[in-house]
């Protein structure tokens, strides 16, 4: 096991080094390109931090300790507007990730489109596998952003085929840009193997590129509004003309005080998996963890202890 540290400057939190580390790290440093762009010009940040952003993995003490008798396999706690790192545990560890790789898929989207384009329920997008919307109509076209809202709330599988193959015709070819844009991004163990992430085999990545990923989201503004909703209700092409949708973030479901998203994840291999962020008065923290034995209580547990360290 190698001890890896990591100086990332970003706009969005990134970079990692290699396989499992240790839970303190010797540092290097790595830059990161600039903020994402959307079709028509740069993304305005929904909530944006201090510019750039920094996040430091080093040899100093973390300020919190937080002992968990069945800790997650890779956890993070930092602030995201100053990057400070608040608590740790194997943050540069390679590991399946689930669902949580529809941050990138809805990125992805909200670069390259409009929220009233239209996107086709093809009959891929209904042989999905795993969770989904579930009542896509077979041929009918759908509101982009209610397609965004079955990607990010229930998690749908269906609605991120959909979306992929709307942005680059098959899933092969968004896949490619997947990995083109986490590449940019200077995600080091990041690698995608489809939009969906209900495979796990060739889809991974680490806690400190899941919260440049989870930065990233939330200074896209439409995804913002997306990820802190408990539920949805929005027009529909089918009986009744309304698709009713509800968020799977356990801090959400329970009303977590200042919760605002933003992803969970799970398979057999990945386990449960949460990065979620929150706000209490003006400051926000992040946590991301990976294969937890219950995300919603450790999540909450951190960041209670977090926001304490600054009252």
């Amino acid at each position: 096991m190698r001890r890896l540290g990591v100086l990332v400057a970003l706009i969005a939190l990134a970079g990692c080094g290699g396989s499992a580390g240790g839970d303190r790290d010797a540092a290097t440093t790595r830059t990161v390109p600039g903020p994402l762009q959307v079709a028509n010009g740069p993304a305005q940040a929904a909530d944006p931090g201090s510019r750039p952003l920094t996040l430091e993995l080093n040899a100093v003490a973390d300020p919190l300790i937080v002992p968990f008798k069945r800790p997650p396999r890779s956890g993070l706690l930092f602030d995201l507007d100053t990057g400070e790192v608040l608590w740790r545990r194997l943050p540069d560890r390679i590991l399946p990730i689930a669902s949580l790789t529809k941050m990138m898929t809805a990125l992805i989207v909200v670069q390259r489109s409009a929220p009233d384009d239209k996107v086709r329920v093809t009959k891929e997008a209904l042989a999905y596998k795993g969770s989904a919307v579930g009542v896509l109509p077979k041929g009918r076209r759908v509101k982009l952003e209610t397609m965004l809202n079955g990607l990010l709330l229930p998690s749908g599988n269906d609605a991120a085929i959909a979306l992929a193959q709307r942005m680059s015709g098959t899933v092969a070819r968004f896949v490619v840009r997947m990995n083109d844009e986490a590449r940019q991004l200077g995600l080091e163990c990041t690698r995608f193997s489809s939009p969906d992430g209900f495979e796990d085999a060739g889809n991974h990545s680490c806690a400190v590129d899941l919260a440049a990923l989870a930065r990233a989201v939330l200074d896209q503004p439409r995804l913002a509004r997306i990820v802190k909703r408990r539920r949805a209700v929005l027009p529909f092409p089918i009986k009744g003309g309304r698709l009713y949708l509800f968020n799977n973030n356990p801090l959400l479901r329970t009303g977590y005080p200042g919760a605002i998203g933003i992803k969970t994840g799970y398979t057999d291999a990945a386990g449960r998996c949460l990065v979620a962020a929150a706000e209490r008065n003006g400051r926000r923290l992040g946590v991301v963890l990976l294969h937890s034995p219950d995300p919603g209580k450790q999540a909450q547990q951190l960041l209670d202890r977090g926001f304490a360290l600054g009252a």
